[in-house]
């Protein structure tokens, strides 16, 4: 074997045959159509794409991309969420001043920071368009009732990242925004004490769901910790998951529907 395929051959021949290798690699490297499959389905991080695309998936003028670009900013915005706790304190007494030492003195501090809060605004429009386009194309119809389900989710979700990031500031704007919104929340269904069958199930202004979502009974110290918890580990880790079943779904469903 040495004489015919060389050194360099030989060690080749023995690894690929061996059992360790063929434990890993479960398929040859011949350009196939089968072998093509295999390697999007046996690998780790490939199988989350499908094995094939149809001819009007990557069109632009159908699919707008908006899908793909909303998970490409939730990505955006994962990476510089991460850099940025490492200059935030989630205190009364130290939040405000921590966002100005980020754009005043950490170098590119400014720059971190208005690439999250711009790439936050983008998602919400992204997904918005996303979902205007798939009911525009008819593409919540079954098969994909349950994706489209699962679609709402995920923008209820988008909407709740950027509203509990709004307080981490700790400004006029964010303190009020939350202020308005977690009253709103009051007349909530079943959960807030001034909506409909709250009283009759015994909410009061201290246990209904502004109350859990404050931490008390007025925005501070407790709802700009809350807050910061849901907005780095809560929801990023539910929206992850209703991300991986919504990818999944597309898949099963056929791939990117087509147009009409």
């Amino acid at each position: 074997m040495l004489k015919e395929k060389g050194l360099f051959g030989t060690l080749r021949d023995v690894t690929v045959n061996s059992q360790v290798w063929k434990s890993i690699f479960r398929h040859t490297f011949a350009d196939t159509p089968k072998n093509r499959m295999l390697k999007i389905v046996s690998n780790v991080f490939m199988h989350l794409h499908p094995a094939k695309v149809k001819r009007h998936a990557p069109q632009l003028k159908f699919t707008w991309c908006m899908g793909g670009i909303s998970f490409f900013l939730f990505l955006v915005l994962t990476f510089t969420g991460v850099l940025l706790m490492f200059y935030y304190r989630p205190t009364v007494h130290d939040a405000y001043w921590d966002i100005k030492d980020l754009e005043y003195q950490v170098p590119f501090g400014a720059i971190l920071r208005n690439l999250h809060r711009w790439s936050a605004h983008l998602m919400v429009i992204t997904v918005w368009f996303h979902m205007f386009r798939v009911f525009a194309t008819g593409s919540y119809k079954p098969p994909r009732e349950f994706n489209w389900c699962v679609g709402v989710v995920l923008l209820v979700l988008t909407l709740l990242l950027s509203f509990t990031g709004y307080l981490l500031t700790w400004d006029q704007l964010g303190f009020w925004a939350v202020t308005v919104g977690t009253n709103m929340a009051r007349s909530t269904p079943l959960l807030g004490h001034e909506g409909p069958f709250g009283e009759q199930l015994g909410m009061t202004a201290h246990n209904d769901i502004r109350f859990a979502l404050l931490g008390g009974s007025l925005v501070g110290g407790n709802a700009l910790l809350r807050a910061y918890v849901w907005h780095c580990i809560g929801l990023p880790l539910i929206i992850s998951i209703f991300m991986m079943v919504h990818f999944w779904r597309v898949r099963k469903d056929g791939g990117i529907s087509g147009p009409l």
